[in-house]
């Protein structure tokens, strides 16, 4: 039998590419330091694996404990069709906020030492904890796909006895370190913007999270339905919006507030690059927020899926201009990331990507929709997700 090789196309073309660009940019790293492998410095030593690996990873993969709680704690089972791909998304996006740390580090080899030598006193050290804590229980949460794939009842109901309690522990910790990453800025009053510099950020971290998570499972239904050949549940997806609209009012909301408490809107009069930035932000945030509330919009899948990736781009705004804009007017320096620092965050993007893709195509990933009522209405109408539950 002749041996297929895979199609060459225009995308996994540019995915060689990015992969072999960043295996070079990883020997430079390795080699030659963040020194010889970055444009970072002592004035400025926080760039791009921290802005974007690290706190646009780990917000980006908030899907997972934010439907973790809806579908198990508030018991909303309309949704657990996408639970699954959420917890995916989740486990993958925090394995890679590890790679990229290991990339930053200057020594990776003490990757672990937060784990053996306490600091009780330090935001990163309950970061650290919690990020561990966290991706072991995505691990737990996710591994029932395996037990089911290979046919191993006797593990997989060993996990179902524990998987309350796991669920629990899963959300409180998230809720932790993702309002924790804020919490690192609240040490720089001086050096950070004030568009950014607020007490209340841990709190927007938090609420942006979860408003990102939720645009982040339409954003891995659409592709995964376009991927794989499946119908879009938009129905499902619809009803989604309408509750990341609901969140991102509440993000915005608190967030004026908290502007004009401060007196910061008169900064906006200042021709500076921090004031462009502040408003693409707010932009790519308020326009989404405003159109998911139109039925008209959130019922056709191209719209809807432009709402959510102008939401996912007004979270990865706010993380840079908070990691990176707003502190180098207070660094007194001016930073932009060497193009081996764009190589690794592209190659860990990709890989994700490509691994999200063999994991659903070889295992269990999209559940069955054998359980929900009424299916036919569904694909009729929106659905409410507080009459379901």
């Amino acid at each position: 039998m002749k041996r297929k090789f895979p199609k060459i196309t225009i995308w996994r073309a540019i995915f060689a590419a990015i992969l072999l660009s960043g295996m070079y940019a990883t020997y430079l790293r390795i080699f030659y330091g963040l020194g010889g492998s970055t444009n970072l410095s002592d004035k400025f030593p926080w760039g791009l694996w921290i802005g974007f690996d690290v706190m646009c990873g780990v917000g980006l993969a908030a899907g997972g404990f934010t439907l973790v709680a809806i579908v198990h704690i508030f018991s909303i089972q309309l949704y657990r069709p996408v639970l699954r791909p959420a917890i995916l998304t989740a486990f993958l996006g925090y394995l890679l906020v590890v790679v990229g740390l290991l990339y930053d580090l200057g020594r990776p080899d003490r990757l672990w030492h937060p784990l053996v030598m306490w600091n009780p006193h330090s935001v990163m050290f309950e970061v650290a904890w919690c990020v561990t804590l966290y991706s072991t229980v995505l691990f737990l949460e996710f591994i029932p796909v395996v037990f089911e794939r290979f046919g191993l009842h006797k593990p997989l109901e060993w996990i179902h006895r524990i998987s309350v309690p796991l669920m629990i522990l899963g959300v409180l910790l998230s809720t932790l370190h993702q309002s924790s990453l804020g919490t690192l800025f609240l040490i720089v009053p001086e050096k950070l913007y004030p568009f950014w510099y607020t007490p209340i950020l841990p709190l927007l971290f938090y609420i942006s999270a979860i408003g990102v998570g939720l645009a982040m499972t339409i954003f891995e239904s659409w592709h995964s339905s376009r991927a794989f050949g499946r119908a879009l549940e938009l129905p499902l997806l619809a009803s989604l919006a309408r509750v990341l609209a609901v969140v991102m009012s509440v993000y915005l909301w608190v967030r004026f507030l908290d502007l004009a408490h401060r007196h910061v809107f008169g900064l906006l009069a200042l021709n500076r690059i921090e004031t462009w930035l502040f408003l693409l932000e707010i932009a790519l945030t308020v326009v989404p927020t405003i159109l998911l509330y139109q039925h008209s919009i959130r019922m056709q899948p191209g719209k809807l899926y432009a709402c959510a990736v102008m939401v996912v781009f007004g979270f990865i705004a706010n993380r840079l201009n908070v990691g990176i804009a707003g502190l180098e007017c207070g660094s007194g320096t001016h930073y932009i990331p060497r193009w081996s620092e764009v190589a690794v965050t592209l190659s860990i993007v990709a890989a994700g990507f490509a691994i999200f893709r063999i994991v659903a195509q070889y295992f269990p990933i999209f559940e069955s929709r054998s359980h929900e009522t009424a299916p036919a209405e569904m694909e009729e109408k929106e659905v409410d997700p507080v009459e379901v539950s």
